[in-house]
């Protein structure tokens, strides 16, 4: 079986490579083949480009498929699925969002629905995993023994990304059980930022949302990138994302981590 891993320069692909049992069998999709992960075998092509898929996806069984966050990422999971198509791919896992829906209160909801309804009209074995808010998303957070959130005072079901590593690496490793399904995985509970710092010794500050666009387009990412995460935050704020689910459990027979466990992991990060 030959596993194409798509996003593989991004965190939870990368975690994905690390938490496979075995990368013998693994591909990896790269733009650029200079930052491809070692070990494994790469293919160099652009989900934005059809006409360099076919080579990447010769041979491939089963796909994992998350694209970046954008407005043209459903023409990118739509060029996947072609090429899939094509190639005779058996299965796709791909990665949506918490949330996802043509209701949702973000753009990248809505457009993850989108590429979820194609998923399922693909003729393809599919499944869809929609993670929680990653913990790993608090590192650039922290400053002088403060983590500032634009949240409020809203909880969230913040998760691992180490979780959903393991999450997908079992999914993908039979994917057949799991035709079909939609997973929401959360972490085992919800809670507001001002919580999770102060169980690791962290004031907490709240953010204005014009102040989070304002700063997170200073640090150089992209306005519409930038304006869907404020939109994000005001929806966790308004207590949208305050629920927690047991399809983690269900699937991998443990708990996923809670948030002292993952700060005890990375106090060099997080400080507290």
């Amino acid at each position: 079986m030959t596993l194409l891993i798509t996003g593989a320069t991004g965190t939870v692909s990368g975690e994905l490579l690390r938490a496979l049992p075995s990368t013998s069998d693994v591909r990896v999709l790269v733009r650029d083949p200079k930052r491809a992960p070692q070990g494994v075998d790469v293919a160099v092509g652009d989900l934005e480009l059809p006409e360099t898929l076919t080579k990447a996806f010769t041979g491939v069984e089963t796909l994992w498929l998350l694209t970046a966050m954008g407005p043209t990422a459903p023409h990118a999971v739509s060029n996947a699925l072609w090429a899939a198509r094509q190639a005779g791919v058996r299965h796709v896992v791909r990665m949506s969002a918490i949330g996802a829906g043509h209701d949702a209160p973000t753009r990248n909801g809505r457009l993850h629905a989108l590429s979820e309804i194609e998923l399922a009209a693909s003729g393809l074995g599919w499944t869809v995993i929609r993670p929680a808010f990653f913990m790993q998303n608090l590192f650039g957070s922290v400053s002088g023994g403060t983590l500032y959130g634009p949240t409020g005072e809203g909880r969230l079901s913040l998760i691992d990304v180490r979780d959903i590593a393991a999450f997908a690496a079992r999914v993908l490793a039979d994917p057949r059980p799991h035709h079909g399904r939609t997973y929401t995985i959360t972490g085992p509970e919800s809670i507001s930022l001002r919580e999770a710092a102060a169980r690791i010794g962290l004031g907490y500050q709240p953010v204005a949302p014009e102040d989070a666009h304002r700063a997170m387009l200073q640090a150089g990412l992209p306005e519409w990138d930038a304006a869907v995460n404020v939109e994000y935050a005001r929806a966790y704020a308004s207590g949208w994302g305050d629920y927690t689910t047991g399809d983690f459990a269900e699937v991998m027979g443990y708990q996923p981590r809670t948030f002292e466990a993952f700060a005890a992991d990375h106090g060099d990060r997080l400080g507290g």
